[in-house]
């Protein structure tokens, strides 16, 4: 079975990017560009993973982040944020994701880090 990824980011390229990057290697993609659609797509598609953007329309991917991670049905999930601010790793990583990844980013520092994270 093909192990799903729900992907949050409101730059509609880079949904497009992942997404096809994602598909490629195997994964069922999910992509939303609301924050408030996160944990009801949670419910809905039960992803293995979840990248969150960690600035996303006035919302704070962290915060979201935290959300995941407190709800008893949802914290095994392994949640990535992308980041465009440098050197902020142990500040985003406070909020409980599981990695982090820079933007603008590497297609295969992704791909290999959702693998790492799923399997």
């Amino acid at each position: 079975m093909l192990k799903r990824v729900l992907v949050l980011d409101d730059n509609q390229d880079i949904l497009e990017v992942v997404d096809e990057a994602l598909s490629y290697e195997q994964f069922e993609v999910k992509s939303i560009s609301e924050s408030d659609k996160v944990m009801p797509s949670l419910e809905t598609f039960n992803p293995d993973l979840v990248i969150l953007d960690y600035r996303v329309a006035g919302k704070n991917g962290g915060e979201i982040c935290r959300q995941i991670k407190s709800h008893p049905e949802f914290s095994d999930i392994p949640v990535i944020i992308f980041s465009a601010y440098i050197n902020h790793d142990d500040e985003i990583l406070a909020y409980g994701c599981d990695a982090v990844i820079n933007k603008p980013f590497d297609l295969i520092e992704l791909i290999k880090k959702v693998n790492d994270l799923i399997y």
